[in-house]
């Protein structure tokens, strides 16, 4: 592994390890260390945790821009990732098709609604073998089984579990341990 990759991801893995100790941070805290992130790497000519970027698409079935698929996006262009965000009030059919067309490494969903479980087993079923869907919201916390029970890969509740899903995911996609 190129010692710059193995640089930065020694430097995530501080970032988490402190987050996990002092407690999660405020969305301002998260933004200033995002930048400082961002700026660290400038500084040393690294892009990203992969040779060849991943690419994630996002969306959400519902209206409501939670700010944490504002962070996520953050940190995924922290991590390195390409990201295509497909928007609010997004239909399966758009989500699949886009999906089909870019043949994304992941999409990313936010869920906010319960009764949205026929819609995400439904977008779960079309996608790209390779694609897998990284899924956050309050949905849940109400329902444990909501990504069982839907195809859902990996639920990330904050950006510390979504960091480590990226911390172990290689350079073609596919992470040593689903977080649940």
């Amino acid at each position: 592994m190129d010692p710059t990759c193995t640089l930065f991801r020694t430097k995530l893995t501080d970032t988490i390890r402190e987050w996990k100790d002092k407690g999660i941070p405020s969305r301002s805290e998260f933004e200033a260390r995002a930048g400082e992130l961002l700026e660290w790497k400038a500084d040393r000519g690294i892009t990203g945790l992969w040779k060849n970027p991943l690419l994630m698409l996002t969306a959400t079935l519902d209206d409501g821009m939670g700010m944490g698929l504002k962070v996520i996006h953050r940190y995924a262009e922290v991590a390195g990732l390409r990201v295509v965000p497909l928007g609010l009030l997004q239909t399966p059919e758009n989500i699949v098709s886009e999906c089909q067309k870019h043949r994304p490494d992941f999409l990313g969903l936010t869920v906010l609604q319960l009764d949205t479980d026929t819609l995400v087993a439904e977008i779960s079923a079309q996608l790209p073998q390779k694609t897998r869907i990284i899924a956050g919201g309050p949905v849940f916390r109400y329902d444990p089984d909501f990504a069982e029970r839907t195809g859902i890969h990996v639920v990330a509740k904050n950006a510390i579990s979504f960091l480590e899903f990226l911390l172990g995911t290689d350079s073609a996609g596919v992470s040593a341990s689903f977080i649940q």
